[in-house]
C-alpha cells in the first residue's frame, strides 16, 4: 500500500484507526505515521504548502491548515477544544490538501518544480 492509499484509507474509516474525527486525533496519528516512516509522508509538505500560498512562513504545517481551516479562530495548541463543525472542516481540508501534494511529491518533475518555485519565494 502506497502513502496516498494509506491517507485515503484512513480518510474513509478514520474509526477503524482510533480516531474520534477530531483536527487534534487526525494530525496527531499523522505526524506518528509520518515519523514512523523517517519523516517521508509529510517531506516536502511545508515547502508545497508555501509555494501554494505565494509566500515563506516559518509556521508549520498542521497550524497552516487550522489557520486556512478556520481563519478567525486562534490557534492556542493542537488539543485545543473545537465544536464538531470546526473540526470536520479542519480535517477535511487536512486530507485534501495532503493528497494534493501527495500528487506532487510522486512525480519526480512536479516535485522538482514545486521546490523551485519554493526557492524563488521571497
Amino acid at each position: 500500500m502506497n502513502d496516498r492509499e494509506f491517507v485515503e484509507q484512513v480518510r474513509a474509516r478514520p474509526g477503524l484507526y482510533g480516531l474520534n474525527g477530531t483536527y487534534h486525533s487526525t494530525a496527531t496519528f499523522l505526524i506518528g505515521f509520518d515519523q514512523g516512516r523517517s519523516g517521508g509522508l509529510f517531506r516536502g509538505f511545508d515547502e508545497w504548502l508555501a509555494v501554494r500560498r505565494g509566500e515563506r512562513t516559518n509556521i508549520t504545517w498542521y497550524a497552516q491548515v487550522f489557520l486556512e481551516a478556520l481563519p478567525g479562530v486562534a490557534l492556542r495548541g493542537l488539543g485545543q477544544p473545537l465544536t464538531r463543525e470546526q473540526d470536520q472542516a479542519a480535517v477535511d481540508l487536512l486530507f485534501t490538501l495532503l493528497l494534493s501534494f501527495l500528487e506532487v511529491r510522486d512525480d519526480r518533475r512536479a516535485l522538482a518544480r514545486m521546490y523551485a518555485d519554493h526557492e524563488a519565494l521571497k
